[in-house]
This record gives structure tokens, sequence and C-alpha cells, in this order.
């Protein structure tokens, strides 16, 4: 079991208990999942540079990530449905707190500047989101392999119905929330 999990299960668990009164230990919120998103807007001049970027977030993920095509045609865009343009990975289980626990104590502290991620990205039913603008800051990945800088987003699931009881749930999980 990771240190995130058994973090979750001795000190989450009864401290979302007493704060929200809870009676039953399956109403305490908890991580459902964490998917991360990378959007390659490259991808339909240059196959490659998807490619580079699956490769990538394999890396970081420990897991296959999953290629995402278009929905619609955009013109603006240059873009025709069924065009690849980024790919995802959804993370549950040991896997999950593994890289979330790499996120808060690794990854975020090497971003320069950092001062903490923002405590108002909730979306109203619990889930967090969190926007990273290079993936050079996760220790797997080697700067003199990377051919570009890309960006990733990060959604963490949680099974909280109020943006509170996540928010409480992630700062004991230890996010590093701006004062």
């Amino acid at each position: 079991m990771s240190r995130l999990m058994d973090k979750y299960h001795n000190e989450a668990v009864p401290a979302l208990m007493d704060r929200f009164g809870y009676k039953n230990i399956m109403e305490v919120p908890r991580i459902a999942k964490v998917i991360i998103n990378m959007r390659v807007g490259e991808a339909k001049e240059n196959a490659k540079t998807l490619e580079a970027a699956v490769e990538d977030l394999s890396i970081i993920s420990g897991q296959k990530p999953v290629i995402t095509r278009a929905k619609k045609s955009v013109a603006a865009f240059k873009i025709r449905t069924g065009m690849p343009i980024g790919c995802k990975v959804t993370l549950r289980g040991v896997r999950m707190y593994e890289f979330l626990d790499k996120l808060f104590n690794i990854a975020l502290p090497r971003v320069r500047d950092f001062r903490g991620v923002s405590p108002d990205a909730f979306d109203g039913r619990g889930n967090f989101a969190l926007g990273i603008k290079e993936q050079l800051i996760f220790p797997e990945i080697d700067y003199d392999k990377i051919e570009k800088i890309r960006g990733m987003d990060v959604i963490i699931v949680t099974t909280g119905k109020t943006d509170q009881e996540a928010r409480e749930l992630l700062r004991i999980m230890g996010v590093p929330f701006r004062k």
C-alpha cells in the first residue's frame, strides 16, 4: 500500500467524520480516480508529436494512454471529426495514489515560483482540476529527450458531494493549496 493510501485511512477518514458529522464510514469522501489529459494541437500536421506525447504520458503515469479524437469538425482549427488531437489516461487504485504522492511531494515543488495550487479550482461537485504547464517537473522525464514542452490537465475526481468536503479531503491528503 502507498503512503498516501495509509494517510487517507489513518488521518483523513477520522478527521472528515468529525468535521462533517458522518455516521457511517462509507459516507466519507474519497478519491475515486485521477484523469491526466494532454492535448496535442500539432498532431494534425505531424503524427510524431502525438507519439511523443503518448510516450511522455505513459512514462509519467505508468500506464498506456488512450488517444483522444475530435468529436466535431472545427474549420477554424482545421480539425475534422475523428482526427487524433490528444491522449489521456485514467488512474485508479494504487497507481492513482502513487501518482498523487509523486505529484504533491516531488513534481509540484519543482515548479518555479510555486506558491501553491488554487483552492478555487473545484467544479461544484467535488472534483478538482489542476493545469500543469510543462511535463519536465516530473523526475522520470529526461530533459534531453524532450522535443517540445507540453502541458497537461490533472483532474482529481472525488466522491464528495460538495466542494467543501472535497477541499478538506485534499487538504488532509497533502495538496499544497495557496494560502
